[in-house]
């Protein structure tokens, strides 16, 4: 790992990670602190999340930079302690077997993400007693532009903590509740790769968590957006933040529409392929994602994602999820779900897997490109235990994405708004 001393850290605690911009926002410190001393901020630009330390509570004990995500992810380790071996593929990670399906539920399918896959997979699980609860994460009802991750004990808070949100989620946060729950109690958990790769460090400290984990999903994802991606697009509606009501990012169908109901009464609706402009972009893109290496959420159970499959995208209208097993006992959980009915999977080649738009990121290449940049810049880098290649392309490719981080990191965006999209007439925005 590469380190400046200017980031030294001689207070033993994250606020390395933070001074050095390796923080990932996955809120892992908040619950292993023993003093509560961590909180997850705000950034001063209002971006994302960061941890806040209270210097008069932090002890130095060091537990929360050896939980941290940003600052190392041993890969080899994790895989060993995991799943007894080394990862056996270089872009999926160990894995069991790859299927796409979805929930045999209509309306959870129709107004999930993608398929309901995970959805219905935590209703089975909490149903047959595998969980008692399961980490999830919705949007704040007081504050509906915030996430609010929870514990969610019933199939109606599993329901609505459904579909994807494009915004920072501190959701490790909610671990809290899981490590002081009462012994015997199992729970699942639902996150993007660092909030699995959190989970799984602080696993290694606190064995008590192991066991009351039984079911890790991880989330397929290239990048996430900063808070300034959904205020872009409500100034592109010329909507005001404070007349919102809710916000859904993705359902509808497939792949679907972000809904925007507004205290009025009012619903706008804008189909998913506009709404994702700018994250196809890496435009407001959350800029430590450009050191994650980790597109399929290796350290999982089970990932999930779009089926981003040629046959799907031209004929589906309602949901498929590509679904990724990790382990004999993951498979096991799927196929009683198929068995009692909460879902439905076919099994998918492999070689055709990663052929498809569903893998179509180059994370793991274009890393050496972002590592290489921030050498230059003297900041640190992240320590993964794992040997990176790189192509001509992948370096240039790597440089687009940086650019438009760095334009999009500041508030010069604002103008670009009125170029890009050409206010609602690009976006084809709709009311009912």
């Amino acid at each position: 790992m590469l380190i400046n001393r200017k980031y030294n850290n001689s207070d033993n605690n994250i606020g390395y990670t933070v001074t050095g911009d390796l923080c990932t926002g996955c809120g892992t410190c908040v619950s292993i602190c023993p003093n509560n001393a961590i909180k997850m901020i705000k950034s001063a630009d209002g971006r994302y999340y960061k941890p806040q330390i209270n210097k008069n509570k932090c002890i130095s004990c060091g537990l929360c930079l050896r939980v941290c995500p940003g600052y190392a992810v041993d890969f080899k380790n994790l895989n060993l302690k995991i799943f007894g071996k080394e990862s056996n593929d270089h872009i999926l990670g160990n894995y069991n077997q790859c299927y796409i399906g979805n929930s045999c539920n209509y309306n959870i399918r129709f107004n999930a993400a993608s398929g309901g896959v995970i959805t219905a997979l935590l209703i089975f699980a909490l149903e047959s007693g595998i969980i008692n609860g399961a980490l999830v994460t919705k949007m704040n009802k007081n504050r509906p532009l915030e996430p609010e991750s929870f514990i969610a004990r019933t199939k109606e808070e599993i329901i609505e903590a459904s579909k994807s949100k494009y915004c920072p989620v501190p959701a490790n946060i909610a671990l809290k509740e899981i490590i002081t729950c009462k012994s015997g109690e199992k729970f699942a958990v639902v996150g993007l790769p660092c909030h699995i790769h959190g989970i799984r460090k602080l696993e290694l400290l606190e064995p008590s968590l192991k066991k009351k984990i039984v079911l890790h999903i991880g989330i397929i994802c290239s990048h996430n957006d900063t808070f300034l991606q959904t205020e872009s697009l409500l100034r592109t509606f010329k909507i005001s933040s404070n007349d919102v009501l809710k916000i859904d990012y993705r359902g509808q169908g497939w792949p679907g529409k972000m809904s925007i109901l507004l205290k009025n009464g009012e619903i706008v609706s804008v189909p998913f392929s506009q709404s994702i402009a700018y994250h196809k972009l890496w435009l407001n893109a959350i800029p430590r994602c450009q050191l994650c290496c980790d597109l399929t959420s290796e350290l999982s159970d089970i990932s999930c994602g779009d089926a981003w499959l040629p046959e799907v995208m031209m004929s589906e209208k309602i949901g498929k999820s590509l679904l990724i097993t990790r382990s004999k006992k993951a498979d096991e959980i799927c196929k009683s779900a198929i068995r009692n009915n909460y879902i439905e999977l076919d099994k998918i080649d492999v070689i055709k897997l990663k052929q498809s738009g569903c893998l179509s990121t180059t994370k793991k290449k274009e890393i050496k490109f972002h590592f290489l940049l921030r050498s230059l810049l003297n900041k640190p880098n992240p320590s993964y235990n794992l040997i990176f290649s790189s192509g001509l392309l992948n370096y240039i490719n790597g440089a687009f994405i940086s650019l438009n981080v760095c334009i999009s990191s500041t508030y010069t965006i604002k103008f670009l708004n009125k170029i890009l999209y050409m206010e609602s007439y690009l976006l084809g925005l709709k009311r009912k």
